[in-house]
């Protein structure tokens, strides 16, 4: 027992030694650990920059070690292609008239109201007329006393009584009678304000009890036929446009849209903004109204066998005009003369022809001459 008492204390202190010493062998692999992930880090530095340096200096080792770029491709094909021309319009009526008195008199009633749709023939506003009403009565009165008259004097006439001169004053008599009845009846019925045609009440510019005369202005009135927009067009495009040809048309308030046609194409220029006049037909629409916002596209170019690619492919450098083509697992760089862009497509009038394969998505990424792999889609 003591012998062994005695060496445990030597046992003891051997098991810590070797303890000590495996802790000394894990901290030092890891600080060597530490020490090649530094070496690691600094010779990848050192990879890429020389890489990169090769890449410019060597067009060979730039080929065998580009990494390839994930694409998609658009197909050319020869498609028509039609510009137009955007302008905005708006909606007027042929039918747009100023309705004034006829006759002269105090108003009596206006049962109209601005905005308001009527039917031809319909009241607007009436006049007082009971001066006309009685000279009326008094020439009815006159005139059925003279119709008597020369009634009695043809009777006598044709029995060879009396004069000529009698019967020819009797009936002068009558006739001028009806005459004036007949005129005072017309001056009647213009105290009464009708609606000429179908349409809207635009402005009443009279107001109740107020005495007008012969051509004092009552209502503006507005027909809803007979329709058609009116746009200024750019002095650009005088010999461009012309009468029948074919219009877009697009009423952003209704969200409606139809193909119509140029109506008239105006002779004179606008000194103040350098445009002028072009009618456009319009037929007879639901919902649409005079003065309405109108988006006229008119066309003013037409190709049918062009090669139309998406806009946004069209790049740029100080030499030209390129899009990238898809050519053998690569992107090649093919300089194009664009023509005319309309509705984000360009159409191509040298450089392609139409069988081509466009790098599509990813064109950012891609150079002249870059491997590229096509996304499946």
């Amino acid at each position: 027992m003591k012998t062994i008492l005695r060496f445990l204390p030597i046992t003891l202190a051997l098991v810590m030694s070797f303890a000590c010493a495996e802790d000394e062998s894990v901290e030092a692999k890891k600080a060597k650990l530490e020490e090649l992930k530094a070496q690691v880090v600094e010779l990848n530095g050192d990879i890429r920059t020389l890489e990169a340096e090769l890449m410019k200096l060597d067009p060979e080792f730039a080929k065998q070690n580009q990494k390839s770029v994930l694409i998609t491709t658009a197909d050319t094909h020869k498609e028509r292609f039609e510009h137009f021309v955007e302008v905005t319009g708006s909606v007027l009526s042929k039918k747009n008239v100023s309705i004034s008195a006829e006759t002269s008199g105090q108003v009596l009633e206006i049962p109209t109201m601005e905005g308001m749709r009527v039917k031809k023939g319909e009241v607007l506003a009436k006049i007082d007329a009971e001066v006309i009403q009685r000279n009326i009565d008094e020439l009815e009165n006159s005139l059925s006393l003279a119709t008597t008259l020369f009634e009695k004097q043809k009777r006598l006439w044709e029995q060879e009584i009396g004069t000529e001169v009698q019967y020819l004053e009797a009936k002068n008599r009558k006739e001028g009678l009806e005459r004036s009845l007949a005129s005072l009846k017309t001056q009647l019925d213009k105290s009464i304000v009708k609606a000429p045609f179908d349409g809207t009440v635009e402005t009443v510019t009279v107001r109740l009890g107020e005495l007008v005369q012969p051509g004092s202005p009552m209502f503006q009135f507005v027909g809803e036929s007979d329709l058609f927009i009116e746009a200024d067009i750019s002095e650009a495009y005088v010999g461009v446009l012309g009468k029948g040809d074919s219009v877009r048309v697009t009423f952003p308030s209704i969200g409606k849209e139809i193909e119509t046609r140029v109506s008239a194409v105006g002779a004179i220029i606008n000194s103040n903004n350098r445009t002028f006049k072009v009618e456009v037909y319009l037929p007879q629409m639901d919902l649409v109204k005079p003065n309405m916002l109108a988006i006229l596209d008119i066309k003013d170019y037409d190709n049918p066998e062009a090669v139309v690619v998406p806009s946004k492919l069209v790049l740029s450098d100080n030499r030209g005009d390129y899009v990238f083509v898809v050519r053998d697992g690569k992107a090649i760089k093919t300089y194009v003369q664009r023509g005319k862009t309309f509705q984000q497509q360009t159409e191509i009038l040298e450089g392609l022809t139409g069988s081509e394969k466009l790098v599509d998505k990813g064109f950012r990424e891609v150079g002249d001459n870059f491997n590229v792999t096509i996304a499946q889609q």
